[in-house]
């Protein structure tokens, strides 16, 4: 009637449902990681922070879990 044939409006139809449920899935994950980045920010760029500062090897406290001793090491002590 209007020129459309059932199978090619059933393909644009199913590609644009595709389409919105990846639409869908990427604001999910967007939304998820500001949250998580909100909440733990800090924790993260502590972390991170620490990280690069043993990498470069500026020394830092390790704390023993076992018997609760703090000990000072550097990359020159391992």
């Amino acid at each position: 009637m209007f020129g459309f044939s059932g199978n090619g409006l059933r393909r644009k139809l199913k590609r644009a449902q595709g389409m919105t449920e990846y639409i869908i899935i990427v604001a999910v994950i967007a939304i998820l990681s500001i949250g998580i980045i909100t909440k733990f920010g800090d924790q993260i760029r502590e972390f991170f922070s620490h990280s690069g500062e043993k990498m470069v090897g500026d020394t830092g406290t390790v704390d023993n879990k076992m018997n609760g001793e703090t000990v000072d090491k550097s990359l020159a002590d391992f």
